[in-house]
């Protein structure tokens, strides 16, 4: 029961934040939460202390819960470093590419696809952004798929707030091209597409989305 209850709790601040009905840098008070939820402060505690670990929100010691900020500056940095990395394991996986690794990967794309089509935000990008560390998963290189989680999940909240549903779509679509050259062992073609994928998922990210409220009851309503 206390479990499905925190999962409530998270599952609802997500939903507020990433439908930019909280906005970054709003303080989470536990007792208002609480009481919005009518459960204890140690429940609450426990979605925060989930969130914090997505990214979505940060806690600081004797200040309390905030909704992430991520700046600008950060999200082209985190980019910059993603597109080096992104590259040369671009290349590595077409030298060492199988039947079996793009099968799954093609799998993971159709997962993707399903959840741009029924519209779920937090689902797809958590997908869209799984994709890139799949491939390392099937590389069998776990330094790597752990760097492009932490680098992914920095992202994660950039692109939950800013990412429209056709830049979505569109990201799904490149994926499945992507893997179209990994198949076809055609290396150069492969990495172009991933940069060019890259530098489209930030090109394409709306910085300048109306701000929402910082009122909690009125977010979670």
């Amino acid at each position: 029961m206390e479990s499905s209850t925190t999962h409530t709790i998270v599952e609802a601040l997500t939903k507020a934040i990433v439908e930019h009905r909280l906005h970054p840098g709003t303080k989470l008070a536990e007792q208002k939460l609480a009481d919005h939820f009518g459960v204890s402060r140690t429940l609450v505690r426990q979605a925060l202390f989930q969130l914090s670990q997505n990214r979505l929100i940060r806690l600081e010691p004797a200040r309390g819960a905030f909704v992430a900020a991520p700046s600008v500056m950060e999200a082209r940095q985190v980019f910059a470093v993603r597109r080096m990395l992104e590259a040369e394991m671009t290349r590595a996986f077409v030298r060492e590419v199988t039947p079996a690794k793009i099968k799954a990967l093609k799998e993971h794309v159709a997962r993707e696809k399903s959840a741009v089509d029924l519209g779920d935000v937090p689902g797809r990008t958590e997908l869209l952004g799984d994709f890139h560390v799949r491939m390392a998963e099937l590389m069998g290189n776990e330094v790597l798929a752990q760097m492009l989680g932490e680098l992914i999940s920095r992202c994660a909240l950039i692109t939950l707030m800013y990412q429209t549903a056709s830049a979505a779509e569109h990201s799904n679509d490149e994926h499945a091209e992507i893997v179209k050259a990994l198949a076809a062992k055609d290396e150069a073609l492969a990495v172009r597409l991933m940069n060019e994928h890259l530098l489209h998922v930030e090109e394409n990210l709306a910085f300048d989305r109306k701000v929402p409220t910082n009122d909690i009851s009125m977010a979670l309503s």
